[in-house]
């Protein structure tokens, strides 16, 4: 077998495809010569995002199923045949030493395919309910990181390793003070300073929340507010800060340096996936999650919820965003106090290194199969 090859598959979010970099990212520290072939699900942010940082990416035509047009799912199946050939002859060409998959339907056929050739298979689960993907893929895995406590529910308990969940390398590495950062923004280095992001799409109830505080904020001259909106929601909110106009709000549709935006933060309100709640824990920043209600088992609230019971977040549901979260932005940031409390129990939560013992896993495979 040919050595130092490895195959990382999945993608589809912000929060499969920034573990799946950081894990390349180790492996190309520890090892500068191997050969990192990553594999994602075309017209994804995957096929955008990975060439960017450097690696090279094929595509399967492979979609999600959907549950509310079942006759569509007639062309999912086509392409999820599809995938699966174009997956088997990816193996035959790449010969991977370790196949990760970090979720997401992507990874779907590539480990399937690589458990029947035989090939050691090692997931990522960033969540605290489990993905159907990595479900599915879960018995013929040799090895399933983790980032929450009791996954045995969803996995073999001998299979499971709890490692936390890989963070963008860069946001650890940033040393910039908030004062430089804010400079860095474009923004006044010496407000309080409010970061709100919905992810790399846009979460409506958040930008909804805040077209209906425009106001509110424009009434707080001590504080800024940087708004990355999601490119989905781009125009309208662009549009709705121009008529309010309220000068200490700065929006925009996606923020490419997100280590000078959190370093510029005081406050940051978040929806609750497991890579942002990470990303929080490790830089100790106060935050304000508003949990996302569409998605598998309600698990963002279930994560929201485990940081809110240690006074190390607090959670506005999403039903009651629009009339308490830019009230509670506002008496959030201005109490000193409070921000200090949130700061020092998010930081403790936090379970670093996770992209090292990830690779110290994905090593040990490797070497077994020698």
């Amino acid at each position: 077998m040919s050595s130092n090859r490895f195959l990382i598959s999945g993608g589809g979010t912000g929060g499969h495809i920034f573990p799946a970099l950081s894990i390349a990212g180790e492996i190309r520290r520890r090892m500068p010569e191997a050969e990192i072939l990553f594999v994602g699900a075309e017209g994804r942010m995957e096929m955008e995002r990975v060439p960017a940082a450097g690696y090279q990416i094929k595509g399967l035509p492979v979609m999600g199923f959907d549950r509310h047009n079942l006759l569509r799912n007639v062309k999912v199946l086509a392409c999820l045949w599809k995938s699966m050939r174009m997956a088997r002859q990816i193996l035959r060409e790449f010969n991977p030493d370790v196949a990760i998959g970090v979720g997401g339907y992507a990874s779907g056929p590539m480990l399937k395919a690589a458990q029947k050739a035989g090939i050691p298979t090692l997931l990522q689960e960033q969540n605290s309910y489990a993905g159907v993907t990595n479900k599915m893929l879960a018995a013929k895995a040799r090895c399933i990181c983790v980032a929450y406590e009791g996954m045995e529910r969803f996995f073999p308990k001998e299979s499971i390793v709890l490692t936390g969940n890989p963070v963008r390398q860069n946001l650890l590495a940033c040393t910039a003070t908030p004062h430089e950062a804010r400079q860095a923004m474009g923004i006044d280095p010496d407000k309080r300073t409010i970061l709100v992001i919905g992810g790399s799409l846009g979460a409506r109830t958040i930008n909804q929340a805040l077209i209906a505080g425009l106001e509110r904020l424009g009434h707080e001259p001590g504080l800024q507010v940087i708004w990355q909106s999601g490119k989905y929601y781009d125009e309208q909110c662009r549009e709705a800060l121009a008529a309010s106009g309220v000068q200490n709000v700065v929006q925009m549709a996606f923020i490419s340096n997100m280590d000078m935006a959190y370093r510029a933060a005081d406050l940051v309100v978040s929806r609750a996936g497991a890579s942002s709640i990470s990303e929080l824990q490790l830089l100790g920043k106060p935050c304000i999650l508003v949990p996302s209600p569409n998605v598998a088992e309600d698990h963002q609230t279930k994560n929201a919820l485990a940081l809110a019971d240690r006074q190390a977040a607090i959670m506005v549901p999403d039903k009651e965003a629009a009339g308490r979260m830019v009230d509670t932005m506002v008496r959030t940031v201005t109490d000193q106090g409070v921000l200090a409390t949130l700061a020092a129990n998010v930081a403790k939560m936090a379970l670093r290194d996770a992209a090292q013992h990830i690779v110290d896993e994905v090593m040990t495979l490797a070497m077994e199969d020698r």
